[in-house]
């Protein structure tokens, strides 16, 4: 079967993205003051439902850092349960999207800010990973806003770090992360059997070797600086883990307010990241978006009729799966299932784990995101392209991804605007005898958009000139610039102006080439008034 065809190359990827999104499920569950389970449920359901749902070839699925403070206020006001029963009606209302073509709108991101929120995301997981380098582990994994629910932001966190160090906790990072420095070595990669060991896996074994070696002294690194996994101690335990939401709540209009704002929000952050994990495909595939929203919807439907967190495609889980050489969409699979498995067969070995050498996997991921090389290419592109860019990391930063998103687009929608004020038509200006001759040539489409642009150049034309105006490439005149010309050539016997118009007609000022069939050909080739 061609879905086990990279099955080499897959599974390896697949562990790398369970180790790490297995503390980051945790991470958003705690900051949702929700169960931990629900978040395990969300990553295992996000791993497997919406992998075999979707067509995304490397997207990875599971609870989402951005949705915590909808989850946060909506179990505070209407509870878990009634929560689990919003949760279903936005899955349900996911899936209306997609059959409605709603996922189109991944395609009107500008690449700069995608690059942007690519860049910016990942020098948030070197920072908030820094607290856990150094043995602060206070805030949860997961946390990619700058404000913090404890009224910490990602700055001060660090600043309170450096002063609650962790010896043992700052070797481990610091083994692994020379492990995979090593591993990411030319000599490394060329050997078959390190593509298949990944660097991430032996990272964290040395972590929990060195988490034993370290017990009881004063390099200690135990208690909250460990994975604190769920411990089902069997099936039936794990099945009296689950809660089902409670649909009496469904005649509840706060209920239905949730449920309108997962399903937007939650739909447009899957969009968000589905093109910008396409623009890290080496193999450079399609998702298709509607289908995406459909598998989005189908995984939050099941997640809530079985006690999860909502669930996004997540860039961090993703990209983390395209550079340890996942190639389909069996990585996926295998990151849910192992989710699974570990929760129900060896969830006391995983408790062994440091968030020190977590760390170090993240930190790893974050530069892989946000290269000095990939800010040298945006700049040598342009103003155009760097400033939604800069302005996106920035304000990333700062506040959260929608919100840098949000000004971002709105940066580069400006550039968008200014080019267009500019480029609608092109002066060309000589003198003959002393006279002063203009041609202003008209663009093909001139929209609304250009109004502004072209008042002002006729508005500074100079009086006593001989002017033409050449629409023959023109093929779509706005209302709006139809009637700045009809101003314009309302006004140039007060200006002395000899005004010629040429490709355009006389009475509409619509391009001749729009103009019925039943117009003479004479006509078509330009008029000229006397």
């Amino acid at each position: 079967m061609d879905f086990f065809k990279h099955w080499k190359k897959d599974l390896p990827a697949g562990l790398v993205v369970f180790l790490v999104a297995m503390p980051l499920c945790l991470g958003v569950a705690l900051a949702s003051e929700a169960p931990l389970m629900a978040g395990i449920i969300a990553g295992v359901i996000g791993g497997v439902v919406v992998t075999l749902a979707s067509g995304s070839s490397l997207g990875v699925s599971g609870p989402a850092a951005g949705l915590v403070a909808i989850v946060l206020a909506a179990v505070a006001d209407i509870g878990f349960e009634a929560f689990l029963t919003a949760l279903v009606i936005a899955g349900l209302m996911q899936v209306a999207l997609g059959y409605l073509r709603a996922g189109i709108i991944a395609y009107y991101f500008p690449a700069s800010v995608i690059k942007g929120m690519l860049a910016g995301i990942g020098l948030i997981i070197i920072l908030k990973q820094i607290p856990h380098a150094l043995g602060y582990d206070k805030d949860y994994e997961g946390d990619l806003n700058y404000a913090q629910p404890d009224g910490e932001t990602t700055f001060s966190a660090i600043s309170e770090a450096l002063h609650l160090v962790s010896p043992g906790a700052i070797v481990i990072f610091v083994v692994a992360m020379a492990i995979l420095i090593v591993w990411e070595m030319p000599f490394m990669k060329r050997r078959a059997v390190f593509q298949v060991i990944q660097g991430p896996l032996v990272a964290v074994i040395a972590g929990i070797v060195m988490q034993r070696l370290f017990h009881g002294g004063y390099m200690a690194v135990e208690g909250e600086h460990l994975v604190n996994l769920p411990i089902a101690t069997s099936i039936t335990n794990f099945i009296s883990q689950l809660n089902a939401p409670d649909f009496s709540a469904v005649s509840n209009y706060n209920v239905w307010v949730t449920a309108v704002t997962l399903a937007l929000v939650a739909s447009l952050e899957t969009l968000l990241c589905v093109e910008a994990t396409d623009k890290l495909d080496p193999h450079k595939r399609l998702t298709p978006t509607n289908r995406e929203l459909k598998a989005q919807g189908l995984g939050n439907i099941a997640s809530g009729l079985i006690g999860g967190l909502p669930i996004t495609q997540v860039i961090v889980r993703s990209s983390a799966n395209i550079q340890s050489g996942g190639e389909s969409r069996l990585s996926a699979l295998f990151h849910g299932i192992l989710l699974l498995v570990s929760v129900l067969l060896i969830p006391g070995v995983l408790n062994l784990i440091p968030y020190a050498s977590l760390a170090a996997v993240l930190v790893m991921v974050g530069y892989k995101l946000a290269k000095p090389a990939i800010f040298l290419e945006q700049y040598r592109r342009g103003w155009t392209a760097f400033a939604p860019f800069v302005v996106t990391i920035v304000v990333i930063l700062r506040t959260d991804l929608l919100i840098g998103i949000t000004v971002g687009m709105a940066v580069a929608i400006f550039f968008i605007l200014v080019r267009h004020y500019r480029a609608p038509f092109f002066v060309h200006e000589e003198t003959v005898d002393g006279v002063r001759l203009l041609t202003i040539s008209l663009a093909d489409d001139v929209s609304f958009l250009h109004k502004a642009g072209l008042s002002r150049a006729l508005h500074n034309l100079p009086d006593f000139a001989k002017v033409t105006i050449d629409g023959r490439s023109a093929r779509r005149i706005d209302d709006d610039v139809i009637d700045v010309l009809n101003d314009f050539l309302t006004t140039k016997k007060e200006r002395s102006l000899e005004v010629t118009l040429l490709g355009l007609d006389a009475n509409s000022l619509q391009p001749l080439t729009d103009l019925p069939a039943n117009v003479p050909s004479h006509a078509r080739a330009g008029y000229i008034p006397e």
